[in-house]
């Protein structure tokens, strides 16, 4: 049962790890104000590589074994780390599909299996929640990787298909969220000024070649800025505890974190969709929600 006077939200990520890298400080600033917060994982990242050089070698040969297992016990302690309630949606990771032409998806992946079905487990949970708010990705998926498309696709599915009381009844009571929003955290403006802070101390930007490509400029869809700096160090340790996709030495800790909190202090969002008015550009993701009677930050 959930608390009717509380204020949820729900991140609906593909794989362990995109809680922890999109959005992570927002949903650990929301848990201190008291918002009841569920990440939910859509696929178990079972196809995914050991991207970090310098893991421990007992546990790299544990991931040999069972990236699966692994990944499972990084995304509890991550969730423990934030502070939030997790679900596991379920699905099988699709893989990135490599090569030229690109060969067709795993059958029985996530992003492979028909959208209805893989849609159904979450307007299940949408009804069950009861969230006032979701988070997801765009419709390029922040980028294109198969489960990042899906999982958009079948939130905004589950976002139309939850509160309507035809479809379903076995799900229970129907229930619409109020506001959806996609996560800009890469936008260019933010890129752009880590970019600049590392040139002018003299080092190597890891943002270089993203900058070139102008095609990918999202910032004039940020709607939403969230300040959250206080807890850019909650999100790292997340990050961190993904030990088998992050490494500490890499692309996410090459700008030291006061100095991130200093040059870009928010994590940013688009409302892509609002079922109650919205006086834009917004610093929270419950503007026009908190006064609602009977709810509480």
């Amino acid at each position: 049962m959930t608390d009717d006077t509380q204020l949820r939200l729900l991140a609906v990520h593909a794989h362990p790890d995109d809680e922890s890298s999109k959005g992570a400080a927002t949903l650990a600033r929301y848990v201190s104000e008291g918002v009841d917060v569920l990440v939910v994982t859509c696929t178990g990242g079972e196809r995914g590589d050991i991207l970090n050089p310098s893991l421990d070698p007992a546990v790299a040969r544990r991931a040999q074994e069972s990236l699966h297992e692994v990944r499972q016990a990084e995304m509890a302690e991550a969730a423990r780390i934030l502070g939030v309630k997790h679900r596991w949606l379920g699905f099988v990771d699709s893989g990135w599909p490599d090569g030229d032409p690109r060969p067709p998806l795993p059958e029985g992946s996530f992003a492979a299996l028909p959208l209805e079905e893989v849609a159904r487990p979450l307007v299940a949970l949408f009804r069950e929640f009861r969230p006032h708010v979701i988070t997801t990705y765009d419709e390029n998926g922040g980028y294109p990787h198969p489960d990042h498309i899906r999982t958009h696709e079948v939130t905004m599915v589950a976002w139309e298909q939850s509160g309507d009381a035809s479809l379903y009844p076995e799900f229970g009571e129907p229930w619409e969220p109020l506001k959806l929003y996609y996560h800009h955290t890469f936008n260019r403006a933010r890129i752009e000024a880590l970019h600049n802070h590392l040139v002018a101390i003299g080092l190597d930007s890891p943002y270089a070649e993203r900058l070139e490509d102008k095609s990918n400029d999202n910032t004039h869809r940020v709607t939403t800025q969230v300040e959250c700096a206080a807890w850019f160090p909650v999100r790292d340790a997340a990050l961190s505890a993904h030990a088998t996709q992050i490494d500490p030495d890499g692309m996410w800790f090459v700008v030291p974190t006061v100095e991130q909190q200093r040059i870009w202090p928010t994590e940013d969002y688009e409302l892509a969709a609002s079922h109650i008015e919205v006086d834009l550009p917004e610093t929270d993701l419950f503007a026009g929600i908190r006064s609602a009677e009977g709810l509480r930050a």
